[in-house]
């Protein structure tokens, strides 16, 4: 009789306990995870899952019921149309929050945000998301074309007018690859054929470096995953080429040095590293504690959009309804603690754009100077 009463006080005290039980909201991700842009999309995976891993741990209320995260995440490989498999797969279990770390996907799913009712959490520099005016898209990195002009005119200067292109061959690349040559000769510059490569599949740099270097060039535009971008800044250095680099945002000083020796990125133009910027000392030691290795911006935007969400939902009193969240990312970006922001934060644009400080750098001999960002575009 005790045994049967004490069996029934536990199933009681179970039933309880299931009614009290955190509401788990899914949070999507689509991006590469094999193949030659791996380490891009687990970087910006590293930021969405190290932000979820927080929230799960202080606890958030939305509408006074206890919200646990849970990331689900899907490989697309980098190819747009898998990303829209993706996608749809995703939100076929009611996720309406998903992020996508790469333009060719981001521009492939945009036009699917009311239709499958989501919110796209967008890490791209491509001006062309903004451009789009999608009112279901949230962008956390500054647009790149900021970077044309002081990029150009500072190697320019330091070594002559004569550019190689070898970027990557994705659409983000061929957009990169557009616009600095537009700018490169509208400062007078001269543009060399363009040798761009697949960073994704290509293994050995040597030959498109070849190409490039037949035609004297002084500066050589390059970009990708940071991994096979330092690979062709490898194959470059090792061939004699003593000129400067121009890195597309993609690349990060901080992973390229753990690969080549620090010497060959001197004379580079690129993005600042995340340690060097004011104010960032405790995501980084939280970073480095919880995966053993430097974060770059893939993490830091990545780790601030997805507090700036969890904050959006709260203040909006919903989990489930994109187009309140969507509403409440501005109120959320200025609600944020100072902890939680990484790069000093501004709050979202009307047109859903992360308004933070960013800052893009050359390197010579492991130091960094400061390039001043003409504020031309949002």
């Amino acid at each position: 009789m005790k045994r049967s009463l004490c069996l029934t006080a536990l199933s009681a005290l179970a039933l309880a306990g299931n009614a009290l039980a955190d509401r788990v909201v899914s949070i999507g991700f689509s991006g590469p995870l094999s193949g030659g842009a791996a380490s891009y999309g687990k970087d910006t995976q590293s930021g969405v899952e190290m932000a979820i891993a927080e929230l799960n741990r202080t606890g958030i209320r939305v509408k006074g019921e206890k919200v646990t995260f849970k990331l689900v995440s899907l490989d697309d490989r980098y190819l747009p149309n898998e990303t829209a498999t993706n996608v749809k797969r995703l939100t076929s279990q009611d996720i309406n929050v998903i992020f996508v770390p790469h333009s060719g996907g981001i521009l492939t799913v945009q036009p699917l945000t009311s239709r499958e009712n989501f919110l796209l959490a967008a890490y791209s520099s491509e001006p062309k998301i903004l451009e789009a005016n999608n009112p279901m898209t949230f962008m956390l990195p500054p647009r790149y074309d900021n970077y044309l002009q002081p990029f150009a005119q500072t190697q320019m200067k330091a070594f002559g007018k004569r550019l190689a292109l070898v970027g990557t061959s994705s659409a983000y690349g061929k957009q990169w690859t557009e616009a600095i040559s537009a700018e490169w000769k509208k400062q007078g510059g001269t543009v060399l054929r363009d040798n761009s490569v697949d960073y994704n599949t290509t293994v050995d740099y040597s030959s498109a470096v070849t190409k490039a270097l037949s035609e004297k060039p002084d500066v050589m535009f390059i970009g990708g995953p940071s991994q096979p971008t330092a690979l062709v800044i490898k194959a470059a250095r090792e061939q004699g080429f003593k000129g400067g680099f121009i890195v597309m945002d993609q690349a990060k000083f901080e992973q390229m040095d753990t690969v080549i020796p620090a010497a060959y990125l001197s004379g580079s133009v690129g993005v600042l590293p995340t340690k060097e910027f004011p104010g960032t000392s405790i995501f980084v030691n939280q970073y480095q504690k919880a995966y053993k290795k430097i974060p770059t911006s893939e993490a830091g935007l990545n780790y601030m959009g997805m507090h700036v969400i969890a904050k959006a939902m709260e203040l909006a009193g919903t989990t489930s309804d994109p187009k309140a969240i969507r509403a409440k990312l501005d109120a959320a970006a200025r609600a944020l603690p100072l902890s939680k922001t990484v790069y000093k934060l501004a709050g979202v644009t009307p047109d859903g754009h992360v308004d933070a400080e960013f800052i893009i750098a050359s390197v010579r001999n492991g130091k960094y100077t400061k390039l001043r960002v003409p504020k031309v575009y949002k």
